[in-house]
């Protein structure tokens, strides 16, 4: 893929971290607001944070699950 599509997912994903991030604040959820503003941060496309292929595909593979696992959770509540 070029690397544009992945700068793309980039953005999207800092914003999408920012507004789970901001209805976490709002619902007073603080370790969710923490934890997704963390993610916004890491996963921001302007200031590249090099941790390796192998490292990189585990953070996304966690936080892949984690979402998943976040989504079937929060609608039970």
């Amino acid at each position: 893929m070029p690397y544009g599509f992945y700068q793309f997912v980039r953005f999207t994903a800092m914003v999408g971290f920012c507004y789970l991030g901001y209805s976490a604040k709002e619902k007073n959820r603080k370790n969710e607001m923490f934890i997704y503003f963390a993610l916004a941060i890491l996963f921001q496309p302007f200031i590249k944070i090099a941790l390796g292929r192998t490292i990189w595909n585990i953070v996304d593979f966690v936080v892949g699950i984690s979402l998943l696992v976040s989504t079937r959770t929060s609608k039970i509540k």
